[in-house]
């Protein structure tokens, strides 16, 4: 029970800091260098990658951006822990963790050999508390939250996937 309250009681905090006005967004912004937002994931995410077996590997082309650090995290975070999660069974989850420069936008990429998504779920899979079918635990809002922070600071998110063979998450951020 103790734990389903933290749980509940972080899933509030998350849902009003996402709320909270535009001025927000730019007073907390800062210079922020990419490998050391994935290292933070990577080791809050520890347990679970070591329980996966999960191979994670990044390839960084662009590291600097201003942006809030709260935030970039959680995008991380989000796309990281649904690559775990969204595992195929009998198959050593593989995560890829790329970043690029794209004209004015800092594209980061996350890659995975999971179960993938059916087309016709990936528009749905952004909306507030969507859960797949399948009784995988979590709120279903791990990717309303990065579509709302992602498009609120003028960015997009783009999904790639194929049903068995994993999926691939775009989320493109304004420099």
């Amino acid at each position: 029970v103790d734990n389903a309250l933290k749980k509940m009681h972080k899933l509030i905090i998350e849902l009003t800091e996402v709320r909270k006005g535009d001025h927000k967004y730019k007073a907390e912004e800062e210079l922020l260098n990419f490998e050391d937002i994935l290292e933070d994931v990577r080791l809050t995410l520890s347990d679970n990658i070591t329980a996966a077996n999960a191979i994670m590997t990044s390839k960084i082309n662009i590291s600097e951006i201003t942006f809030s650090k709260r935030k970039l995290r959680t995008i991380v975070y989000n796309l990281v822990n649904n690559a775990i999660k969204f595992s195929a069974p009998k198959r050593q989850p593989k995560i890829l963790v790329t970043t690029k420069k794209q004209k004015d936008f800092m594209i980061i990429s996350v890659k995975d050999n999971g179960i993938g998504i059916k087309k016709k779920n990936l528009e749905s899979i952004f909306s507030k508390y969507y859960r797949l079918e399948n009784a995988i635990e979590g709120s279903g809002i791990g990717l309303y939250l990065v579509k709302e922070i992602v498009t609120n600071s003028g960015g997009k998110i783009l999904v790639k996937s194929e049903v068995g063979t994993g999926s691939e998450f775009q989320v493109y951020l304004k420099l």
